[in-house]
């Protein structure tokens, strides 16, 4: 069974007697992990109610071109830029023959018109509106558009024929919705992530911190959800925005990072400790604000709990990614920390090179494992963050004996 995680579907309904299969096909989407909205015609409100579809997709079922209300809160040009994929199912020949010609008069084919993204269609009709030339055409048209096809099945329609014309069960296109996504590489994982610094209070208005503008954690986190994980990203203070389809715990210190973490570990297959965490902490932070009378100040300070090393202590554990900022012996202290912490993979960069790591766009790192190490060139941390999931991904193939490591 294919996987939707984190896929997010408009789901068109138009008018006819299929249109009851569309509350099956909520469903079916949302079981494979799909967020659905539901966009009606005029004519499916007449065999199923909006009032079935929004219980069933959990949202408001949208269904005028012109609803004041619905484009101050996610008019048609939002709601097309959202979908990863418009599906219209079923899809009348009236329909069909509108959106072939480009009309945009209803807000279905305005939303289908405004999408950069995929559109499929589930054509349902009686056999001979079916065989007629003109819907072949439009069909055939709408294929060299590259628009995806769900052709119907064949069998008892309503109407007392026999014949193609029925809309294909919801199940089988749940299946085909996921053929039309690359199946992702971390379908069906949970992954937690930490990122960011953390902030060791000295008193009310100074802290111990570090650097890390977190935007490595970030984009791996955003690359993890985009290859079908459960992403959970917890976060030191940073000046980001939260990565779509991601869950966001902000923290603040390093023994309130390990506290989410362990809160979340359980039925983890991946732990990526990209957080720059701070070694040491204060032995006891001043209440009051200290004031500025003595030339010399001394802070006691105590080590900060290892979290990587205490998720990779536990009697079940994840696959676990750790990280190592260096500034000298790269690959030598990168190898230590894999074998020393017992770890799967570590990514290591060289920090004393000011322009990548810390705050910057840009990132060069060794991937350092059990079995060598691979030398990624300077590449946007974006993109050097789908390549890591992608290693990930591959290196637990090859643990789990389902395929081989890159090399």
């Amino acid at each position: 069974m294919g996987s939707l995680t984190n896929k997010r579907i408009v789901l068109g309904v138009t008018g006819g007697i299929a249109a009851y299969k569309s509350a099956e096909l909520v469903r079916c989407l949302q079981r494979l992990g799909a967020d659905v909205r539901v966009v009606m015609t005029p004519a499916a409100t007449e065999f199923i109610t909006p009032l079935t579809l929004q219980a069933l997709s959990g949202h408001t079922v949208h269904l005028e071109l012109l609803d004041t209300a619905a484009e101050a809160a996610m008019g048609h040009i939002q709601l097309a830029r959202w979908a990863d994929l418009i599906l219209v199912a079923p899809a009348s020949a009236d329909f069909i023959a509108r959106l072939t010609h480009g009309e945009g008069g209803d807000l279905l084919s305005a939303v289908c018109l405004a999408s950069l993204g995929p559109v499929a269609i589930a054509p349902a009709m009686n056999q001979a509106m079916w065989a007629k030339a003109s819907t072949q055409d439009n069909i055939a048209t709408l294929g060299e558009r590259g628009m995806h096809l769900f052709n119907p099945a064949a069998g008892y329609q309503a109407c007392g024929d026999i014949g193609p014309g029925r809309m294909r069960d919801p199940d089988a296109l749940a299946e085909d919705v996921c053929g039309i996504f690359a199946t992702g590489t971390l379908a069906g994982k949970k992954l937690v992530i930490t990122a960011g610094p953390t902030r060791e209070a000295i008193d009310p208005v100074r802290y111990i911190s570090n650097h890390s503008s977190g935007k490595m954690g970030y984009a791996l986190a955003e690359a993890a959800a985009e290859a079908g994980a459960q992403t959970i990203l917890i976060s030191g203070p940073v000046a980001l925005t939260a990565p779509d389809r991601v869950t966001v715990i902000s923290v603040t210190s390093a023994a309130e990072m390990l506290d989410a973490t362990l809160a979340q570990i359980d039925g983890a297959d991946i732990f990526i400790a990209c957080a720059a965490v701070a070694d040491y902490r204060p032995v006891a932070a001043a209440s009051q604000k200290i004031k500025k009378d003595a030339d010399n100040l001394s802070i006691e300070l105590t080590k900060n709990p290892d979290i990587v090393a205490t998720v990779a202590g536990r009697a079940k554990k994840p696959f676990i990614v750790g990280f190592a900022a260096e500034t000298e012996n790269l690959q030598a202290n990168a190898h230590s920390k894999l074998l020393r912490k017992g770890l799967d993979m570590v990514i290591a960069n060289d920090i004393s090179d000011t322009s990548i790591g810390f705050n910057s766009d840009q990132n060069q790192v060794l991937v350092v494992r059990s079995n060598g190490t691979l030398a990624l060139p300077v590449m946007s941390k974006s993109t050097l963050a789908s390549q890591l999931v992608s290693l990930i991904a591959a290196q637990m193939r090859e643990q789990a004996g389902t395929g081989d490591v890159p090399c």
